[in-house]
């Protein structure tokens, strides 16, 4: 089967629908080639909070937060730890573009598009304790009005009236095999066509082939996500050295198609992959209690009071507080033995810290229902939390810490915790509540928070003791390690061109979002600030879009 398409976009996800639509504003001809149905249109995005990353923001000046992109290169830099002169090259580059965006045209190309964040600027990946290392300085996290769902809708409407005006062809249920090059230029794709679905979005789907397919046309745009479902690939990718050995057991914070298959597809065509070593997983994901993909795991987004404990009952070290520093947590993590983790808490924390990643778990917002979400200033959690408290395999709620510990021994997968080790802990924190001061820089950094009037209104309980019936029932949620992003991928230029091994660029053949990196094939280089993510799929599809309207 030929095309008289000018682009083929692999993948129906946010970065390619970011590139149609790019494409179709320089009235290009775009076939989107996609192995799901149409229910899954907008991929991963469709499922996230809807958080980005913008630098001296309006919505940050109103809040007094100074912000500048002095700051934003400095907290990047010290994030991303790029030390590889080779893998590295395109990544530094795509993050200074990428803090220019985030500083300057991000939020009025979205706002053109009808894209509105919220008021409220959330402090995510707090850091790892030093002015130039991992972590963001201030609060930078801008959820959008309508979370997930709406970012993908900005970008699906105008390709959908592509569609009607003839330039845009969706193929669902095409899975791409291989990519077809002549001449050292990429110019189709052939695969297989796979048996009609009517799941719903996230659902696992079949792969029975009824069919082959190939198209044609001038250039390529690999736009198929990362390999975060793909767990025998992470296995394989999985830094040892590093970050010590894979967890045996991981919960998929992404549905099953996140299957990473085009990254070997393209590099067997000749695309270069770097940085695959390079990953983002999550150290708070709790079990889906009703879930929609196979091994379904949500993330806690947690505020900075719970007491954070490791299998065998001990605190975890700094900087492993709650919501400061992912990755470093995870290796801790990893180097311990152990695959889960425990918090302690209270009711009054669980009300005002915990959030839930996900449009699903957030319907206030991904619904823009303004009633519904003035209940976060109530007391009590909100509905989802309080669904999983009474309902998740991963919750334990008793009145006393004695019956918490013995309920936490009831669900451990692994060291029974000895109720004395635990009480030591949770009465040498409560202790440094008895002064304004302490030598304790989790009590510190949870002072510092509430400095931010938005964290002291709406995201960061008042101090209290984890014992005081007052603050009561006491909780223990049982913390599994997600399995979510991958920070390497393919190398790509400032115009998402693939590059090949040699450094040149691969003719006709151009990637974004997170099958490169998210740009470069490493733009965060070891480690992200939050927010870069959905940000991330836009600036390298955008660029992708962009080079390719150009071209004659």
């Amino acid at each position: 089967m030929s095309t008289n398409a000018d682009v083929i976009v692999v993948g129906a996800g946010l970065s390619g629908l970011v590139a149609t639509h790019e494409l179709v504003k320089a009235g290009k001809r775009v076939v989107v080639v996609e192995q799901e149905n149409e229910s899954n249109l907008g991929g991963q995005a469709f499922w996230s909070l809807g958080g980005l990353f913008l630098v001296d923001s309006p919505e940050q000046r109103h809040l007094g937060i100074k912000d500048s992109h002095e700051l934003a290169m400095q907290d990047w830099l010290g994030s991303a730890g790029f030390d590889r002169e080779r893998e590295d090259h395109w990544g530094r580059q795509w993050a200074e573009a990428y803090v220019d965006f985030a500083a300057g045209e991000k939020r009025s190309y979205l706002y053109e598009l009808g894209l509105k964040v919220m008021p409220n600027v959330g402090w995510a990946e707090r850091g790892s304790g030093l002015a130039n290392g991992h972590g963001n300085s201030v609060p930078r996290f801008h959820i959008a009005w309508g979370t997930g769902p709406e970012v993908v809708r900005v970008f699906r409407e105008p390709v959908l009236r592509g569609v009607a005006d003839g330039l845009v062809t969706f193929e669902y249920r095409h899975q791409v095999d291989e990519l077809i090059v002549e001449n050292g230029a990429a110019v189709g794709v052939r695969g297989t066509v796979l048996e009609p679905s009517s799941e719903e979005r996230g659902v696992q789907s079949s792969r029975n082939p009824v069919g082959d397919f190939e198209l044609r046309a001038g250039a390529v745009i690999v736009t198929s996500g990362g390999i975060g479902a793909n767990q025998e690939l992470v296995r394989q990718n999985w830094p040892e050295d590093r970050m010590g050995p894979m967890p045996q057991n991981m919960i998929c914070g992404v549905p099953a198609h996140v299957d990473g298959r085009m990254l070997g597809i393209t590099e067997s065509a000749g695309g270069n992959i770097v940085n695959r070593d390079r990953m983002w997983h999550y150290t708070e994901g709790i079990k889906n209690w009703d879930p929609i993909w196979p091994n379904h795991g949500i993330r806690i987004i947690p505020g900075p009071s719970s007491l954070w404990l490791d299998a065998t009952g001990k605190r975890m070290p700094i900087p492993a507080f709650p919501g400061f520093d992912s990755l470093g947590t995870l290796e801790q993590i990893a180097r311990s033995g152990h695959d889960y983790t425990w918090f302690i808490l209270t009711q009054a924390i669980i009300e005002k810290e915990f959030a839930l990643s996900g449009s699903e778990q957030n319907p206030d917002m991904t619904g823009k229902d303004l009633k519904l979400l003035l209940q976060r200033v109530k007391k009590g959690a909100t509905g989802p939390v309080e669904a999983f408290k009474e309902h998740g395999e991963d919750f334990v709620v008793r009145n006393n810490l004695r019956d918490l510990v013995d309920g936490m021994n009831a669900i451990a997968p692994g060291p029974q915790l000895d109720y004395e080790q635990v009480e030591r802990e949770v009465v040498a924190r409560d202790r440094e509540l008895d002064n304004a001061y302490t030598k304790d820089m989790q009590i510190m950094s949870i002072r510092n928070a509430r400095n931010f009037l938005p964290d002291k209104v709406t995201r960061v309980a008042k101090l209290h003791k984890l014992q005081d019936p007052k603050a009561g029932p006491m909780i223990a949620v049982r913390l599994n390690l997600l399995t979510r992003k991958t920070l390497g991928g393919l190398e790509t230029n400032l115009d998402s061109q693939v590059m090949r091994p040699d450094g040149t660029p691969f003719e006709g053949l151009y990637a974004a979002g997170e099958v490169a990196g998210f740009g470069g094939g490493g733009v965060h280089g070891y480690n992200a600030l939050e927010g870069t993510f959905l940000g991330g799929c836009i600036f390298s599809g955008r660029a992708a879009g962009r080079a390719l309207g150009r071209s004659s």
